[in-house]
Parts: C-alpha cells; structure tokens; sequence
C-alpha cells in the first residue's frame, strides 16, 4: 500500500470525475491521499473534499493548508486567522504549501518571505509538519529554516527537482524528500535520477502532485494527459529502478515513512 502525500485533488481538472479518480487511487494500492492547500480557499476546498467522501472512502483523504508561495501576496491578518482556524480540522496533517519560488516571480521575494516566515510560526505554535515549496530560492529557504530549526516539527520538502549539494544541506536538516514523477523524465530527470540514492529510505515519500508532472514515460497515458493519484504506482517503479532496490522495499518504507511523519495511526 502507498501514500500519495502531494494531490491538487480540488483542481477544476477533477471537477467530473473525483470520485471515480479515488477508487482508481484505490484500485492501485494507494491507501492515503493527502489534497494539497494552496490558498484559503483552496484549503477550503480540499477539506470540504475530505468530509464529502469520508463516509465513501473512510480514512484516506487528508489536506494541508497553507499559502502558495505564488499568491503570497494574498497573506493578511485575516487571512492568516482563517488559516489557523482551518488547520485545527480533523482531516489537516501538516501546513503548507509554502516556502519560497524565485523562479517564477508571481509575488515578490519580500511578500513570499514573510508569508513563509508565518507558515513557519504558524506550524510551531499548532506542532505540525511543514509541506515545503522551493524553487530557485535554496539559498534563502535554507537560511529562513535554520533559523527555526530547533523549532520545526518535521518538514518535507515537495516536489523535489534540486541538485546534489542541495539535497544534502535538506537532509543535513533533518526534512524530508518527496519525489514526483519528476523522476520519470529522461530529459529533466537526469539529475534527479543521479542523486536519489542519496535518500535513505526514512527521509523519502512519494507524491503524484496531480493533476500535474504526469510521468514521461507512462505506457498509456490518460486522453488528456492528466495525472492522477493511481499513477503514483509507476512513480514507485522509476524509484525502484534507478536506485536498483526492489519495489517491495521502497513501498514498505516509504509509507511507514509518511505514516510517522503525518502522524498516522496505522
């Protein structure tokens, strides 16, 4: 069985066929989905997600809630309230997404270090796990981090694409790697494939982050080329394959390793 700790599950993209996208998610042994907040009312959205089907599909949707590093600039004071209130949810496991992206520049730096700096704050004072967003902004995230760190539950850092140097000044502050089908690529990949032995096996998880980063190399693709959770299975294979451990092992791990970080009773 396998956690897919990373799906946008409120994504227009689902809209039609949410519910058929979940029992395919369990049809393929993943056993947890946890739905991604990336605004208030995303975050919103994902909850209400959760409570819709909790009498269909018991114990397996969860939600973080947190601010995207795009629409940093949205952070205000009752914005942050609502974000507070709304992760005292039974179904939220972990704040976020947030952090810092300096590639696409949607908000500026100012405004997404200072939302991500109240994500942090945040995170402590409710004791929860960070759901972590980083692009081209290592350097300042990691700074931002080390300041918190003795203070900082447990974060992971999601959608990992970054290179080997940064891998381990992540691992050397005791986060957590989520990988995507990232890995898959033969073309942007090929880092990612390199270094990803480098993760032990209690430090990694496994995300889809769907409806997006739908795997290259997928033998049959959906007619819309949408990602979904039940692909999650392939992601384990690549994993398997340029770490040359069998699959078993890795799946076994790594949901042991999401079940402890999360907070999962098993």
């Amino acid at each position: 069985m396998l956690i897919d700790i990373g799906v946008n599950l409120s994504n227009s993209r689902f809209d039609k066929d949410i519910e058929q996208v979940i029992e395919r998610a369990q049809t393929a042994g993943i056993e947890r989905l946890i739905l991604t907040g990336t605004s208030v009312e995303e975050s919103r959205a994902v909850i209400a997600i959760c409570e819709k089907f909790e009498s269909q599909f018991p114990g397996i949707l969860w939600a973080t809630v947190g601010i995207h590093p795009h629409d940093a600039k949205t952070l205000s004071p009752s914005n942050l309230a609502a974000l507070r209130k709304l992760a005292t949810d039974q179904y939220v496991v972990a704040i976020g997404e947030t952090g810092l992206d300096f590639n696409r520049i949607l908000s500026t730096e100012k405004q997404q270090e200072k939302s991500f700096e109240a994500h942090i704050e945040l995170a402590i004072e409710l004791k929860m796990p960070l759901f972590l967003h980083e692009r081209d902004a290592a350097a300042k995230q990691i700074e931002m981090l080390k300041s918190y760190r003795d203070n900082i539950c447990n974060g992971v850092i999601h959608c990992f694409t970054g290179d080997k140097k940064t891998l381990f000044r992540y691992l050397d502050m005791d986060l957590h790697i989520g990988i995507t089908g990232w890995i898959c690529d033969e073309r942007r990949g090929q880092e990612l494939q390199k270094i990803i032995k480098n993760i032990p096996l209690d430090r990694l998880m496994l995300e889809t982050d769907a409806p997006y980063l739908t795997p290259r190399n997928m033998p049959a693709k959906s007619k819309n080329g949408r990602n979904e959770p039940a692909f999650l299975a392939h992601i384990l294979e690549g994993i398997a394959a340029v770490r040359a451990e069998h699959i078993d092992e890795i799946a076994k791990a790594t949901t042991a390793t999401a079940i402890k970080f999360f907070g999962f009773t098993k």
